[in-house]
């Protein structure tokens, strides 16, 4: 899959500057209009290491509350943290309503660097599989927007990106044996993130694999992706507010009947009580 990405594609600075602006006031918009209605906002930003996931997030930080707007940094597990199910501590770190999380690196660290680095069993991250699609098909269902970015470059333009690391004494401590160790088995990264792509990318939460070797490129189409399905998902909730957990609409809608169900709920007690009795 990987093979047919064309890392040709590039924007100029003129281009760029313009449509990133626009795009950061439209996401900015959008954000407290996601606030009101409720809506929950995932991002899963995967993608090699010096692939520009960080510069993506400081442009996101840029005009964004952060009040509504978190980031978490995917570590390698404490031990604490091993004894519980690798989804876990990816759950109590998700947005509450009407909040956006984007997540540096993701769950998909078991199927990801755990298999790449064989720190589990092949058994364990071939179940991860199903585990990933049920707990984000569970995030869907609540009404939650879940966003899954892959940012792709080659091999040769990694290499460079590593270089230009090390002769910055700024950013020098970024290249980590992790990072040598990723690409010098690139190829095998290459296989685990097809398949990956291949058994998660389903219809209710789809991969987006965004061509990174030219990082204005990468930035815009990310920052397009998130401001489309925000869009979309604010007209859904508006078209069908009651189906759709945790947003006002719903709540408001649905608030009038709730003093009936607390009556007819009594009247059970008390007949249950009384049959006890």
């Amino acid at each position: 899959m990987l093979e047919t990405v064309d890392l040709k594609k590039k924007l100029s600075k003129s281009a760029y500057a313009t449509r990133i602006a626009r795009l950061q006031n439209n996401l900015a918009q959008l954000q407290y209009a996601g606030s009101h209605a409720g809506l929950s906002v995932v991002v899963c930003l995967e993608g090699w290491n010096a692939s520009g996931r960080g510069r993506v997030i400081r442009k996101l930080t840029e005009k964004l509350d952060p009040r509504l707007f978190r980031v978490h940094a995917s570590l390698p597990p404490t031990a604490f943290e091993q004894g519980h199910s690798f989804l876990w501590r990816y759950q109590i770190a998700l947005p509450d309503y009407g909040e956006m999380v984007v997540f540096d690196h993701s769950w998909y660290r078991r199927v990801l660097d755990d298999r790449c680095d064989k720190t589990v069993k092949k058994k364990q991250w071939r179940e991860a599989y199903e585990q990933i699609n049920q707990f984000e098909r569970w995030l869907t269902d609540d009404g939650q927007v879940v966003l899954k970015f892959w940012m792709h470059i080659s091999k040769k333009e990694q290499k460079k990106r590593f270089r230009e690391y090390l002769r910055d004494p700024l950013q020098r401590w970024k290249v980590t044996r992790a990072y040598r160790r990723q690409h010098r088995r690139y190829d095998r990264w290459v296989k685990a993130v097809d398949q990956m792509l291949a058994e998660t990318s389903t219809p209710n939460a789809p991969w987006k694999v965004i061509e990174a070797n030219d990082l204005r490129w990468a930035r815009v189409r990310i920052f397009e992706t998130l401001v489309a399905a925000t869009e979309e998902a604010l007209a859904r909730r508006k078209a069908l507010p009651v189906g759709v957990s945790g947003s006002v609409a719903s709540w408001k809608r649905t608030s009038s009947r709730r003093p009936a169900r607390r009556r007819r709920a009594a009247r059970r007690g008390r007949r249950s009580k009384a049959a006890d009795a």
